[in-house]
This record gives C-alpha cells, sequence and structure tokens, in this order.
C-alpha cells in the first residue's frame, strides 16, 4: 500500500476527534488509517500547551512540500539559461555545453552544472520551437 498524504478533511477529523477524547487508535480507526500515522501527526502539529489545529498542520504540510521540492537552476532569462541558448548556435553540441559549464566558474552562481538531458531540452525547445 502507497503512502499518501493526509487531506483537509482527515485533518478535521483528527481535530474534532481529539477534542471529543477520542484516542489515537480511535481516531485511526474512524480514518482507516494506521495508529502510525495518526502518532506523529498529531506529535508534530500540536502545540506543547495547545491543542491539533488542522488548518495549522494542513499550511505545514504545504510549507515542507515546497520547501523540499528541487530548485529549478535554469530559469529563462538567467545569465545560465542565456548562456545554453546562445552556445548551441555557436554550433557547440550539449555534451560540450555541459562540460564546458561545468569547467567554467560563475561568481554569482552557486551550481553551474547542467546535464545534457536538461540542454537537449532547452535546445529543443526554445531553438526550434520558439524562433
Amino acid at each position: 500500500m502507497s503512502y499518501q498524504e493526509l487531506s483537509i478533511e482527515e485533518r478535521i477529523t483528527i481535530q474534532f476527534g481529539q477534542l471529543q477524547g477520542m484516542s489515537q487508535r480511535a481516531i485511526a480507526r474512524l480514518l482507516d488509517r494506521s495508529p502510525s500515522t495518526i502518532s506523529p501527526v498529531l506529535r508534530r502539529n500540536a502545540p506543547e500547551a495547545g491543542r491539533y489545529s488542522a488548518s495549522q498542520a494542513h499550511q505545514h504540510m504545504r510549507h515542507w512540500r515546497l520547501a523540499c521540492r528541487p530548485k529549478r537552476k535554469l530559469l529563462p532569462g538567467s545569465q545560465l539559461f542565456d548562456l545554453v541558448l546562445y552556445l548551441p548556435r555557436k554550433c557547440f553540441s550539449p555534451q560540450q555545453i555541459a562540460g564546458k559549464l561545468n569547467a567554467m566558474e560563475f561568481p554569482n552562481i552557486e551550481d553551474a552544472y547542467v546535464c545534457r538531458e536538461t540542454i537537449y531540452m532547452i535546445v529543443f525547445f526554445f531553438v526550434f520551437t520558439v524562433t
């Protein structure tokens, strides 16, 4: 069985179950979830002196999901993106571009490495479809 995050409706059920004094196992049975799913959710999202808040827990989950998402290095209009578009026009292959970017040092770009597959996608889309 694959893991599914709790929906806002399930989080509200947890909040009301806790307010009614239900045990974690009873809440888990009500939601058809494992008690080991409910326990960390309550522990992680209940303030020390307060109660579990479904809306705060859901916002917290969305925040962390976005924070865990990898950040894009090649944003249109950036120096690195413009260079990746410029070099194929000067007859460099994606493999050569990847090698050049790996060897070059960009003072204002933390990680300038771009794999050749990404370069192929950018070149195909922007060079062959846009121009």
